[in-house]
């Protein structure tokens, strides 16, 4: 069987793309498996995970995303626009779209300036109770863990948010796993290491939960991140925050959340499979 595929990326996260908006390519009971084997990087195409384009009953689009280790995540902002890329440049939206995930429907308005694609997503407001990250306990989430201040919120995924010094600093590798996997979180967590860099920027390294190593840019971890300094009041409701693979810009604004940034084609392909 020929599966079609299209590879992008959005600062340096990369998906793959598979479009089954006219049929399934992949069955469900496969999609798993399929995420794990094309994601690996000596064997596979390579990617943080693979996304599914499908028709919604009650969105424009509908969004699957399977990670390397192939479980399904609710929701990931960067392939939240490198999905929003595609469809765009195939004609399936116009400026303005609604994408359906399993976190609920995002609003994403973008287009091109000067030959760079941006995607705007609005986004689910952050919730910061225990029970909606979620963690064990009750109120809002502040632990010691291996001897750093942990807060933590769910931009569509949980996250755990750690402000330091210097992020280059830390041992990435050795300490965010054991915060990941701490008990307290129920589902477990991705992890960011937040530096400040200015009144309203951030730095970020991330460690995703799935792909259980760090990854150059994470969109919901990007929020989360910016979500925790401004309810600390270490920002204002506009963040700039630079990942390894390039920046994003979030806005928290009445209660609302929206992500900006950039995405890319990197080529198409076919896989036999």
């Amino acid at each position: 069987m020929e599966i079609h595929f299209s590879k992008l990326y959005e600062n340096g996260n990369d998906f793959i793309v598979i479009d089954e908006r006219e049929h399934v390519v992949i069955p469900d009971d496969m999609k798993g498996q399929f995420a794990a084997i094309y994601c690996d990087r000596r064997f596979g195409i390579g990617a943080e995970g693979v996304l599914f384009l499908l028709k919604s009953e009650k969105s424009d689009l509908r969004m699957r995303l399977f990670r390397p280790d192939g479980n399904e995540k609710g929701m990931w902002g960067d392939g939240i626009r490198c999905l929003a890329r595609y469809a765009y440049d195939a004609g399936n939206v116009k400026e303005t779209c609604t994408i359906e995930t399993i976190s609920g429907a995002l609003g994403v308005s973008m287009g091109y300036s000067e030959d760079i694609f941006t995607a705007t997503i609005t986004m689910a407001p952050p919730k910061f109770d225990r029970k909606e990250i979620p963690a064990t306990g009750s109120g809002d989430y502040e632990e010691t863990i291996e001897g750093f201040e942990v807060h933590a919120v769910n931009t569509g995924a949980p996250h755990a948010v750690i402000i330091v010094d210097a992020v280059d600093a830390v041992d990435l590798a050795f300490v965010a796993p054991k915060i990941s996997h701490h008990e307290t979180f129920s589902e477990g967590a991705s992890v960011n290491f937040v530096e400040r860099i200015s009144p309203d920027s951030i730095r970020i390294r991330t460690f995703e939960q799935g792909v259980e190593d760090e990854t150059l840019s994470c969109g919901s971890g990007a929020m989360a991140s910016a979500a925790i300094v401004h309810k600390l009041g270490f920002a204002g409701d506009v963040v700039n925050v630079e990942t390894k693979g390039g920046p994003l810009t979030i806005y928290l604004r009445d209660g609302g959340a929206k992500m900006e940034g950039s995405a890319a084609t990197v080529y198409t392909g076919r896989i036999d499979y």
